[in-house]
Order: C-alpha cells, then structure tokens, then sequence
C-alpha cells in the first residue's frame, strides 16, 4: 500500500498518527533508562534517535509533565505503558476518510434478564466487576442454555464516568438472587459496529471511532438512557466478535430503514 494509505490506516485502527505513536513509545522506553544513573541522559537522547538533548527533554516534559533531569534527581518513578493491544475492527472508505466500517439499523425490542450492577470507568477494578459479574450469570445459566447475550451500558450522567450495567441473555430466567432483573430494551435507531478482541478493550477505542463517525457522517447522538450496547453470539464464548449499537438521531433519509 502507499505510504499516503498507511498512514491514514494507522490512524483509523489506532486512533492517533503513526509518528505520535513511535513517540510514544521512545518516551515510553526512556523510562527505564531515565531510572538507571549509569547512562546520561544525553546518550539515551542519542540511543533513542532524538536529534538533540533539547529535542528529547521537550518532548518528555509534554508527554510527562516533567524534565528527565528532575524526574531522576527526585527519584519519582512513572511506570511503563505496556504495548497497547490492537482492537481489530472492519473500516469503511466515507467522504473520503477512513472510519470504522457501519451500519445504520434499527434495534428490535427484546426482553433481557441478568444481573445488574455499576461501574466507574475512571477506576482501576472496572474490567475486574465486569468480568466477575458475567462469571455469576454464567455460573447462574444452565449450560445448556446458549444463543446470545448482551452488555447494556446505560444512564450515564453528564460529566460522570458512571454507568448502570446489566449483563444478560434474552431467556427468561428464573433465578431468586439480589440484583436480578428483566427489562425490556425499546427499539431505536443506532448505529451498528463490529470488533473482534476482549470485551473491555473497547473502551477508548470506541469513544475514539464513535467521535471520528459522527464527525464524517455528520450524525448525531441520541439522547437515550441506553449509552450503547455490546451484542455477543454465544454466551459462554465472550472472546468472540461482537457488535456494538450506539443510538443516533434518526435524518429523514434514513426514515425508510
């Protein structure tokens, strides 16, 4: 592919510039280097292909909020990124710009039961209550039972980082134990994505390919309790594909979906 192609396609799947990422991670790697008093800053400057100290210190202080000197005199330790993993998604040539790939559809009302609970998106033990809680409807289920299962994400609150959850499968359940419910999830109208990869990897990644799709599409957001939601085809296999509908404001042309 064109080097043009490329960059534009780093871009999409990764949600920054190529030359930012490769930034990123010379910062990222001077760390431990910083933290060693047996290299001078200026080789690891030199070792990490800045053309000068200057150069190096400059950007560290913008990726970190502090000088690689100050950083090794107070002894502060900032701990390394690991290598971000790649969320794969399928993308879309539109209005001459690379998004991820789409579709506008409805979302039919179906009846849900599982198990509901809250999560803060700015902690740390998010992933963990996520992953736990679908550990309790699975164990809750018949094995024999299979077919799909939802992640609902809803009434989030401005400027909050809180959101209801409800984990479950569109049976109806009979299970006698607190924070079981069955709602009903109304149609609207949505945009429908699909990635592959872990459940909780997805989220800044969608913030970053929802913001891109509004801004080609020209869409807008709905003002819905549901946030968006994660659909997934088996049950008991959360690692597979799975879709994910955000709810958008219906245009006129698109009142004959």
């Amino acid at each position: 592919m064109s080097k043009y192609y490329f960059h534009r396609l780093f871009s999409a799947m990764m949600g920054c510039s190529l030359n930012h990422y490769i930034l990123s991670r010379r910062l990222n790697a001077s760390l431990q280097l910083i933290q060693n008093n047996h290299v001078s800053l200026t080789d690891i400057a030199y070792q990490l292909n800045f053309g000068t100290p200057s150069s190096f210190t400059r950007a560290f202080k913008r990726q970190y909020g502090i000088t690689p000197s100050s950083l090794r005199l107070k002894e502060i330790v900032i701990a390394q990124e690991p290598i971000p993993s790649v969320v794969q998604r399928p993308i879309k040539n539109i209005n001459g710009d690379i998004v991820t790939d789409f579709t506008l559809t409805e979302f039919e009302t179906i009846k849900v039961c599982g198990i509901a609970f809250e999560v803060d998106l700015a902690t740390e033990d998010y992933k963990t209550k996520i992953r736990s809680h679908s550990k309790m409807l699975q164990n809750s289920i018949d094995e024999t039972i299979s077919g799909p299962c939802y992640v609902i994400y809803s009434n989030c609150q401005p400027n909050s980082t809180r959101f209801k959850v409800l984990f479950g499968v569109p049976i109806d359940l009979k299970i006698n134990k607190p924070y079981y419910f069955t709602v009903d999830l109304p149609q609207f109208f949505c945009a429908k994505f699909k990635y592959f990869g872990d459940l909780l990897d997805i989220g800044d990644v969608f913030k970053t390919d929802y913001a891109r799709f509004l801004k080609i599409s020209k869409l807008e957001t709905e003002n819905s309790d549901i946030e968006l939601i994660q659909s997934f085809d088996h049950i008991h296999n959360l690692d597979s594909a799975y879709h994910i509908y955000a709810p958008i404001k219906k245009l006129p042309i698109d009142s004959e979906i």
